[in-house]
């Protein structure tokens, strides 16, 4: 009898952390698209949204209700099974990627250790990559299935980037998974106890934010999405709350990125004096942040420059910080 009602406490405490989560994950995220146009509106010399509420407070939720009440098209000659499930498979990934992210130290709660992550995977590095390669086939299936000459090359581009930037952005973890000696989410951040691992693999951050921001299409690296050429890409032929999920899906992939990189190489939620759910948050909105400046400062890459800069300079460099990581293990051990 005691097993059970432990058991259903641990279930419920499950199910109370996923809503919050997903709760604060989507709220950021809505509100992180009115920080962007603010913050790009001021590098451009202009206003950005300010009619919905004070400051444009209001806009993200007049753009749901746009989107909401938007007629929901399926284009002739689609394929209507996978142009329709292709914008959830985006969303879906990039949240399920948040489930495996500490946000704090162990609570106590009736006797019991609560740890403040959803789940602490022995291998939550790899269920990262996991989660962000399905991502690729929403992409892929969206640009396919909706019979579009524009849709379609948008999503071999996306297809065809995101595969080729998986390589350098796996590669640079290998360092701190070998100074960790864990896959595990929270012990990466339990190893940062005296030192952030940027301080020793800078290397590996500026190719894993280089990366990040690829898998993530943003400028410079939108080739997918490419207005100039392909109207909007993959997600050409999608409207009303379909083609929301693709834009929630970018948000929180820049959003998870950030929470990433924070885990990774900032200490994750590790600081003095605020609390540590505070401590990620910062570090997750600083790196949203340098993500806006670069999209608002660089131009966009050619096809060509996107995949040399991969293939050619990051997965180089990446398999060179491996071996140099490897040898200064092996010298001071």
């Amino acid at each position: 009898m005691l097993n059970m009602l432990l058991w259903i406490a641990g279930f419920i405490i499950l199910l109370v952390k996923l809503m919050i989560i997903l709760g604060v994950l989507l709220f950021f995220a809505g509100y992180l698209v009115w920080v962007e146009r603010k913050f790009l509106a001021r590098l451009q010399i202009r206003y950005g949204p300010n009619r919905a509420g004070p400051y444009g407070l209001l806009q993200p939720l007049a753009d749901i209700v746009k989107m909401l009440v938007k007629e929901d098209t399926v284009p002739d000659g689609a394929d209507r099974a996978f142009f329709l499930i292709a914008p959830a498979v985006v969303a879906a990934t990039a949240i399920l990627m948040f489930s495996v992210v500490p946000f704090g130290k162990d609570l106590t709660l009736w006797g019991q250790k609560v740890p403040l992550v959803v789940t602490d995977l022995n291998i939550g590095l790899l269920f990262v990559f996991a989660m962000s390669s399905l991502g690729v086939y929403g992409v892929a299936l969206g640009g396919w299935a909706s019979n579009s000459k524009y849709g379609l090359l948008g999503g071999i581009r996306g297809a065809a980037q995101m595969i080729s930037y998986e390589l350098p952005l796996g590669l640079s973890l290998v360092p701190i998974v070998m100074m960790a000696h864990s896959f595990s989410m929270v012990k990466i951040v339990a190893a940062q106890q005296k030192y952030p691992f940027i301080l020793f693999q800078p290397l590996a951050f500026m190719i894993f934010a280089i990366s990040s921001m690829a898998e993530s299409k943003r400028i410079p690296f939108d080739l997918p999405e490419a207005e100039n050429e392909l109207v909007a890409g993959y997600h050409t032929e999608y409207s009303g709350m379909r083609f929301g999920l693709f834009f929630l899906g970018e948000y929180v992939h820049i959003m998870v990125f950030g929470a990433i990189m924070s885990v990774l190489f900032l200490g994750g939620w590790r600081g003095p004096f605020l609390p540590p759910v505070v401590w990620l948050l910062i570090k997750i909105l600083a790196v949203a942040l340098f993500m806006i400046w670069v999209r608002g400062t660089l131009p966009r890459l050619r096809y060509d420059q996107l995949m040399a800069l991969g293939w050619k300079v990051l997965i180089p460099l990446a398999l060179i910080n491996i071996l140099a990581t490897g040898a200064v293990g092996l010298m001071i051990n």
